[in-house]
């Protein structure tokens, strides 16, 4: 029989393995958002930029994205939409990029949307991730329905744009409609906003506004720290408004999730980011 010093190492084998896997567990409950992050986002005329594809949190990515989970990938510019060229759509570790040319000045619009992936989720993961990710309403209903211990299969997917500052001249192209599932769209132009001024934004769900859609933003400053995650939820136009607390790089997101019978899927989630720079 071993002696409780033999135990000993097992023991601690076992609480450190179970410890390992809760932090995973944690990990893979966070990665969840997905972020367009130039490597810069005030660029000179005629010129390249890196844009990283962040598949996890704001600050890191955990998966990279495949070209073919692309349904979209286009650029909004004075010259009109064009679709990026998908052989500059690189994959490497758990980061995807990509490069954009700029031409001549003005606000440009870069965005990428992918298909809908499915998975399958247990009740606490689910319960939890709808408690971290901003969807109250339907964790509030799966407890009214007696459902909190229900496992779920989830129907997902990602849609995210950028904006970036060519040159000195603004222009109205950070309006421009993509056409997404989700779409987070500015009412006025991101730099044209100022640290304490407001920035006004508008949900849009299957092109038409989502009324009462609660919207996380947050963001790092320019010295690196962390802009902490705050609430808001749109009014009945669809339309909500943040405020501009300090100079950095800013994301506004949202999900908008729905009981689905598609595919033998339980629910039905369309996520949204944007992110822009404040000098």
């Amino acid at each position: 029989m071993p002696t409780t010093r033999q135990r000993r190492p097992a023991v601690l084998r076992i609480v450190c393995l179970t410890i390992a896997f809760f932090v995973v567990s944690a990990g893979a409950l966070a990665a969840h958002d997905m972020f367009l992050k130039p490597t810069r986002y005030f660029a000179p005329e005629n010129s390249e930029v890196r844009v990283r594809v962040l598949n996890g949190t704001f600050s890191r990515s955990e998966n990279s994205i495949a070209r073919a989970r692309l349904a979209d990938a286009s650029v909004v510019s004075p010259r009109g939409r064009t679709a990026i060229d998908t052989t500059e759509w690189s994959v490497r570790g758990d980061t995807s990029t990509f490069h954009v040319h700029t031409r001549q000045a003005g606000t440009y619009v870069l965005g990428a949307s992918t298909r809908p992936s499915e998975i399958d989720l247990s009740a606490d993961d689910f319960n939890l991730y709808l408690q971290d990710e901003g969807v109250p309403y339907v964790l509030a209903e799966r407890r009214a329905a007696g459902e909190l211990g229900k496992p779920v299969r989830e129907r997902y997917s990602k849609h995210v744009k950028a904006f970036l500052q060519v040159g000195d001249a603004r222009t109205a192209h950070f309006a421009t409609v993509l056409g997404y599932p989700a779409e987070i769209v500015p009412v006025e132009n991101p730099y044209a906003v100022r640290v304490g001024g407001t920035l006004r934004l508008r949900a849009l769900v299957d092109g038409r506004p989502s009324p009462g859609q609660l919207m996380l933003y947050g963001g790092s400053a320019v010295d690196g720290s962390g802009v902490e995650a705050r609430e808001v939820r749109a009014d009945a136009e669809g339309v909500a408004t943040i405020p501009i607390a300090s100079a950095g790089i800013w994301y506004v997101k949202f999900i908008h999730m729905a009981r689905s019978g598609r595919n033998g899927a339980d629910y039905e989630s369309k996520w949204a980011t944007i992110t822009f720079e404040v000098r």
